[in-house]
């Protein structure tokens, strides 16, 4: 049975994993997809490489969705409603080994924003 995936939309209506994912070039898009088509797929049981949870215990509950292409790396950021709800919040390429606070912060505050709304 396939998951939803729904793409967090901002108060303004605007919805930031979509505007990143079409600033991607084709390739990288593509693959992006595929991952996207994964968790659809195979929901809380789909593991490495494809998708890590956030291990710090303030981002508790957050993941990644692990995106590699020819030598760029980039990750959307989600997580959970329900067992079969998954709600992507933030996408960015990554430029270093760790997760970028910056970027983690924005995910926790639409997980937040989300929530209340919901």
């Amino acid at each position: 049975m396939p998951r939803e995936i729904v793409f967090y939309t901002k108060p303004d209506g605007t919805r930031p994993v979509e505007d990143f994912l079409t600033s991607l070039q084709p390739e990288h898009l593509a693959k992006a997809m595929r991952v996207i088509d994964l968790l659809e797929q195979f929901g809380a049981a789909l593991q490495r490489p494809h998708v890590a949870v956030v291990r710090f215990k303030k981002y508790a509950g957050l993941w990644e969705l692990r995106i590699q292409s020819a030598g760029n790396t980039s990750r959307i950021l989600y997580f959970s409603v329900h067992k079969d709800i998954f709600v992507l919040l933030h996408g960015f390429i990554k430029k270093t080994d760790a997760l970028p606070v910056k970027e983690l912060e924005i995910a926790r505050k639409r997980k937040e924003n989300y929530l209340e709304r919901c």
